[in-house]
């Protein structure tokens, strides 16, 4: 969660308040490092031992629990008009096969960020609006010497190269399945943005290192001002303005993520609260969800996290909150545009598998050990198999 928005600090503060507004109210905190988190939820729902009453969903995981009976549907708890002032995006996350199985909490997505001066210099005054436009932008800095590779992805083979493969997916017009959870990825759609990445790595518009990198990787080389573009998280725009982390401090700016056959594609990074199907306190554990994910407290804590809430979004508070760059940039405006654009990746129960496979079989194209036609249908044809073991 630190890269996330909240520390641990944070949720504890929330609790404590929590606890103060309901004194006959007990909360014991569980932390746990984020990739031990998921088998931590599994297993305590196989014991059916009551051991969590409240647990932290990343948005690819209420599908998977809410088809296995870990978590409750709260769909009869949470208002229309409630509903209307979150973001629809976010709300999506926790919703499966129509019904809500918890309540957005953690807003983050991805960014198109820009190094302004080497932008004017390559010829352009203002951030492309198109994967199209931001690959001629990029050969353009390209050609005139600014910089070898002008752009640099996170294509290492786990679950970032699944995000990069979603973000390209959704702007060229694609989906991933079809409403009976059938893969829809391998379509005229899915192969144009899968070879629009695939040249771009043969081309010299992506830096190789790509293959190998994280989003810290990402953030290093954008901060070094070695790339023109990079894709990341909210964390990057104040590390890259800080002279001690950043050779471009001042340089680096924040834009709407690219779209091409729609206006914008982002990846929803967000997390969301769930209640245990064993929990012995549902009541208490929606009480205490309900105050987390409040206006009241979300505002408070807007400094580390965006709110869910569409409304605060116009609070001046909020605003003088931020650091000094994301107010400069007017952050809270362009996150609430962007926020119009939430995606998520696959609401299946299999996502898992689905992730492994698309991530290894995105990086065979990318590699050119297989071609994006081939990569495509062989990931279809390995979805389809694990979709057997799930669906009647």
């Amino acid at each position: 969660m630190k890269q996330a928005g909240y520390q641990e600090s944070d949720v504890q503060a929330m609790t404590e308040s929590f606890k103060e507004s309901n004194p006959g109210i007990e909360v014991e905190l569980d932390f746990v490092s984020y990739e031990a988190l998921h088998d931590k939820i599994v297993t305590a729902a196989a014991s059916k031992a009551g051991t969590y009453d409240v647990v932290l969903l990343d948005c690819i995981w209420p599908a998977e629990f809410a088809a296995a009976g870990f978590i409750l549907d709260v769909t009869d708890r949470i208002p229309e008009e409630m509903r209307a002032d979150i973001f629809p995006g976010a709300m999506e996350s926790v919703t499966y096969k129509g019904r809500l199985y918890g309540m957005p909490w953690l807003n983050d997505v991805l960014y198109l960020y820009y190094n302004e001066e080497m932008l004017k210099e390559a010829g352009y005054e203002a951030p492309p609006t198109t994967w199209t436009e931001l690959k001629e932008m990029s050969m353009a800095a390209k050609e005139k010497g600014l910089a070898d590779y002008p752009f640099i992805e996170y294509f290492q083979q786990d679950e970032g190269l699944t995000i990069a493969f979603s973000y390209y997916l959704l702007a060229f017009g694609g989906q991933f399945f079809d409403a009976d959870d059938n893969p829809a990825f391998n379509s005229a759609e899915g192969l144009a943005a899968l070879q629009f990445m695939a040249d771009g790595m043969n081309d010299g518009f992506y830096n190789p290192a790509s293959l190998e990198s994280t989003y810290e990787e990402v953030r290093r080389t954008f901060s070094q001002g070695s790339s023109l573009f990079s894709i990341n998280w909210a964390y990057q725009l104040n590390l890259a303005n800080d002279p001690a982390e950043s050779q471009i401090a001042g340089k680096a700016k924040i834009a709407l993520m690219p779209g091409e056959e729609i206006p914008s594609a982002t990846i929803n990074g967000g997390m969301g609260l769930a209640i245990m199907a064993d929990s012995q306190h549902p009541e208490e554990a929606w009480r205490y969800i309900q105050h987390l994910s409040s206006k009241e407290i979300q505002k408070q804590f807007a400094a580390n996290a965006l709110p869910i809430w569409i409304s605060l979004f116009d609070d001046p508070e909020i605003t003088g909150m931020q650091p000094e760059v994301a107010r400069e940039m007017d952050f809270i405006g362009l996150s609430k545009d962007q926020y119009n654009y939430i995606e998520n990746r696959p609401i299946v129960p299999f996502y898992s598998e689905t992730s492994e496979i698309l991530a290894r079989e995105v990086q065979a194209a990318l590699t050119g050990s297989k071609t994006a036609e081939q990569a495509l249908a062989d990931a279809e044809e390995a979805i389809q198999n694990v979709r057997a073991m799930y669906v009647p």
